[in-house]
């Protein structure tokens, strides 16, 4: 009797393993510094195996530009806030909670941008997409917060959050909670009456 369970666990984790092994590279190195020759090496797949799951290297560039999607808006998804302006301001705790680990190098969206200019490319795409969804939800809780437009000041959030990522990765500033908290708050401005 054939366990095809057993078959779709082992295919699941070997995806997983060249998955995993392609993030902790593409994050530390710069996605296209590392080959797919030391990616199947480190992750100890076959070739064959490699290609079965991504037959080009941008699909396990995209895949993994979606699994830090799905990874960040998990986190979001916890966040336990008395109002929409408590969780804007608990998701930009989170740059600093990031920030503050060992290896930190910088927002992996922005760096895989910069990787692939040309906004037509499927990663680009993909990366696009998350932004939308950050766009779209600070957007949403700044309408729950009363903002009179929260259009502008979810692209303003959107701006202030990319240089944000940027000077903790660059700057590596000591004061880097209070800098965070306090952009936001005089991006915020007063709470609107109720």
């Amino acid at each position: 009797m054939v366990d095809h369970a057993t078959d779709i666990g082992r295919a699941s984790a070997a995806r997983s393993r060249i998955l995993d092994t392609a993030t902790n590279l593409f994050y530390s190195e710069g996605v296209h510094a590392v080959g797919i020759d030391r990616i199947i090496a480190e992750a100890g797949v076959a070739k064959a195996t490699f290609y079965k799951y991504f037959p080009a290297k941008d699909e396990l560039v995209r895949a993994y530009i979606q699994n830090q999607s799905r990874q960040g808006r998990a986190m979001i998804d916890k966040i336990s806030a008395r109002s929409a302006r408590d969780s804007i301001l608990a998701i930009f705790d989170l740059v600093a909670d990031a920030a503050a680990q060992p290896g930190y190098r910088g927002c992996p969206f922005l760096n895989a941008a910069a990787e692939y200019p040309d906004p037509s490319h499927p990663v680009r795409q993909a990366i696009d997409e998350h932004r939308q969804w950050k766009r779209d939800l600070l957007r949403g809780l700044l309408v729950a917060d009363g903002s009179s437009d929260s259009e502008t000041t979810a692209d303003i959030l959107t701006v202030a959050s990319d240089g944000l990522l940027i000077a903790s990765h660059l700057d590596r500033p000591a004061n880097l909670r209070r800098l965070i908290l306090e952009t936001v708050l005089q991006i915020l401005g007063p709470l609107a009456d109720k």
